[in-house]
């Protein structure tokens, strides 16, 4: 038998009609000889299993599309809502203001130092103040900043005396926002030399 002669798939004469000189015409077969061979890349799935295979349904969708991030979407507002209150949330708020320094008073020629302590809530802003003094001198705006967590500002003041003799002195505190308020110290300034 030679390569030509080789077939894969032998067709008995009923599926063939016509002539050579016409071409081969396929027809419906009204019987069938033997079995099908089958040849190629895959089989067909009738081939692997000669009987009933089940499909296991598709499991059904419980409550609704929106029911199933419910939960999700709660937590994520109620996180988004306490950050928002963090950053946007009540602002610092001032809880006592006090003024102190050495009730001695500076020495001959010496320096004051006049410390404020404004205490608050614990907030990030800023304070705005003055220093006033009792020679009417007065300071421009200054402006403290405070960052979270920070319940304590300490603002100083330092005040030089030159000269002899004693000088009744007081020092106020403007705190001009977030709250306005004021606190003083009183102290005496004695040189005898």
């Amino acid at each position: 038998m030679s390569d030509d002669d080789y077939s894969a798939t032998a067709l008995g004469s009923h599926w063939i009609s016509g002539t050579p000189a016409e071409g081969p015409t396929l027809v419906a077969p009204d019987r069938v000889d033997g079995s099908v061979l089958r040849f190629g890349p895959g089989v067909t799935a009738a081939a692997l299993a000669p009987f009933p295979v089940p499909v296991p349904a598709a499991p059904a969708r419980r409550g609704g599309g929106l029911r199933r991030y419910a939960l999700a979407a709660g937590i994520l507002a109620a996180v988004l809502l306490y950050l928002g209150w963090q950053r946007l949330g009540p602002g610092i708020e001032v809880r006592d203001v006090a003024v102190s320094t050495d009730p001695a008073g500076p020495a001959c020629g010496g320096t004051a130092d006049v410390v404020a302590a404004v205490r608050t809530n614990g907030r990030a802003g800023t304070l705005a103040y003055r220093w006033v003094r009792s020679d009417g001198t007065r300071s421009e705006e200054l402006t403290e900043r405070l960052v979270k967590g920070q319940r304590e500002a300490k603002l100083h003041l330092l005040w030089t005396f030159h000269g002899t003799g004693d000088y009744p002195a007081t020092a106020r505190l403007e705190l001009r926002s977030p709250d306005r308020r004021t606190a003083e110290v009183a102290f005496t300034y004695r040189c005898a030399q």
